[in-house]
């Protein structure tokens, strides 16, 4: 890696782009130009070439990347070509359908241990997982070698799960409760609210739905 100060809106991108080479591999795709993954990720072919630079030397000149190398490239970057171990905190709707969505260990995010607080879900089996008493998350977290967190808790329980995730060692937390949370300096915190994406869509088709104002005569 050229530089430690990465722009986090590059690394959002490399996600992005990690994606869209993924599904060109599926469909059969060995290389790709720089135009067609910018057209397909809409971005310019400029920003593409800017962002792999921070990590090196990418691509060939007339021809374009080769996918399965650049995706093997974009992982080892952002550190997701080896397996992490995540616990999950609030076993509830949200919480369940984390548990069984496929993608997370196929992405290489494996959800080891589910927990809450709630006397009638723990014990609970989801997907062959037991649902632990959020008190045991400490010990847990350390047998298990746990380094990611998600938070899928009720916004008034939040602050809590994250305490218990901090002071289990957790260093990395994605909070999917629509609540702001406090951690220690070293704790690297991601929200994730659904409703902060359904207000930008919901303000994009009223601004979409307003009368044109015409031109002033001249």
């Amino acid at each position: 890696m050229k530089s430690d100060h990465i722009p986090r809106a590059t690394i959002k991108r490399l996600a992005m782009y990690v994606q869209v080479l993924e599904s060109f591999k599926r469909e059969g795709t060995q290389v790709v130009s720089s135009e067609l993954l910018a057209r397909t990720c809409n971005v310019n072919p400029s920003q593409i070439r800017k962002d792999l630079a921070y990590f090196g030397e990418f691509g060939v000149r007339g021809v374009g990347y080769h996918v399965q190398d650049l995706i093997t490239a974009i992982k080892r970057s952002l550190g997701v070509d080896r397996m992490w171990k995540c616990a999950l905190v609030g076993v509830g709707n949200l919480g369940k359908a984390l548990l069984r969505h496929r993608e997370f260990k196929y992405r290489g995010f494996d959800i080891v241990a589910a927990f809450d607080c709630d006397p009638f879900k723990i014990g609970e089996e989801v997907i062959g997982l037991e649902v632990v008493c959020t008190r045991r998350l400490k010990e847990t977290a350390r047998e298990l070698d746990i380094e990611i967190g998600l938070i899928t808790t009720p916004p008034d329980r939040a602050q809590r799960a994250a305490n218990f995730l901090a002071e289990a060692g957790i260093k990395g937390i994605i909070n999917f409760a629509p609540a702001r949370i406090t951690v220690p300096s070293d704790v690297h915190v991601e929200y994730v609210d659904f409703f902060h994406h359904l207000y930008a869509v919901s303000f994009s088709i009223t601004l979409d739905q307003r009368p044109k104002t015409q031109p002033a005569a001249v």
